[in-house]
């Protein structure tokens, strides 16, 4: 009698059925439910008004008033090529300012870096006082923006400033010499500094949040085979601290660039004009945009910047991509 051979049968792949967008909603109508009211401000917010910035500028939008504003002919892109030609109410100033932007956010960010980094490894170690310290380290970004202009304005006036009686008092200079800060080259630092000083506490807690997560048997390892500080910190806090590195970069140069508030009220409430030395682009858009009533102009200003940030994030993405992933690299 034969026997029966066993056979064996090689089950089918399990293939998911694709289900359309309302099975998904109507499946996950609580989750979609819970995220409505964000996605409805993030449109409301951010997407409405970028849409209407951007149809602003294919209009000749000189008015002053609502009919005006519903009339403005379409005229392409004249508002983007009169920027270059100079035809534009926004050509005035305007390679100054972005001159002046771009070294601006880069001397911010390093400058908040590093001062940033050296307030969080002195606040990292145990010492008496610590808490304290820590306070008062952190007063510079609870003030706002608005009053760190106004004060750093009174603080960089050439006769009665602080800045330069300290310089006096220290032998830097004197009265007949005292350098003037709100005019000439100095602008640039005038505004650089008090920025650094109110950015850098923000910094020193991403910091100190990624140095507290770094494992202390690392140091300890790095210690016995003879490591220095130098060394420990090059091969073992900088390459843990890059992914927070990363964010404050991005964040930092975006806030650079549309950096305004503490240039406007140190020269004005955004009236005054910081000279060629100390304009960036936020305040030239928004000086000659609604002192010229050119809204037309200042969006398509507007647009190229935020273009050119696009780029920068698609850049940005791409040097820290690696940093920034969870998965392990392949070996």
């Amino acid at each position: 009698m034969a026997t029966p051979q066993a056979t064996t049968a090689t089950p089918r792949a399990y293939v998911q059925p694709r289900h359309g967008l309302w099975w998904r909603v109507r499946r996950n109508g609580f989750a979609y439910a819970m995220i409505a009211p964000a996605v409805l401000a993030m449109i409301l917010v951010h997407l409405i008004p970028t849409a209407q910035a951007i149809y602003m500028s294919f209009l000749d939008l000189r008015v002053r008033t609502l009919k005006q504003f519903l009339g403005a002919p379409f005229i392409g892109l004249n508002n983007y090529t009169n920027v270059f030609n100079n035809s534009s109410p926004l050509s005035f100033g305007l390679a100054d300012a972005a001159r002046n932007t771009f070294f601006y956010a880069i001397v911010v960010n390093i400058g908040t870096i590093l001062i940033g980094l050296g307030a969080a490894l002195l606040i990292n170690r145990e010492f008496r006082g610590r808490g304290i310290v820590r306070t008062l380290l952190l007063m510079p970004w609870i003030l706002p923006t608005y009053i760190v202009g106004l004060v750093w304005g009174f603080m960089w006036r050439q006769d009665t400033g602080a800045i330069n009686n300290i310089l006096i008092a220290l032998g830097l200079t004197d009265h007949q010499h005292a350098p003037f800060w709100l005019i000439g080259p100095n602008v640039f630092w005038a505004i650089t500094i008090p920025t650094i000083w109110r950015g850098f506490p923000f910094t020193m807690i991403l910091l100190l949040s990624g140095l507290q997560v770094i494992p202390g048997d690392l140091y300890e390892a790095a210690k016995i085979d003879g490591a220095n500080a130098w060394q420990s910190f090059r091969h073992i806090t900088a390459p843990l601290l890059k992914p927070v590195l990363s964010i404050i970069v991005l964040w930092g140069v975006i806030g650079s660039v549309y950096a305004y508030n503490i240039v406007a009220v140190m020269f004005g409430n955004g009236a005054g004009y910081p000279g060629a030395n100390g304009d960036l682009m936020q305040v030239l858009i928004q000086r000659q945009t609604f002192q010229g009533y050119a809204f037309g102009a200042g969006s398509a200003v507007s647009v190229m910047l935020m273009i050119a940030m696009l780029v920068f994030v698609a850049i940005w993405y791409t040097f820290f991509r690696q940093s920034l992933s969870t998965e392990p690299k392949n070996s």
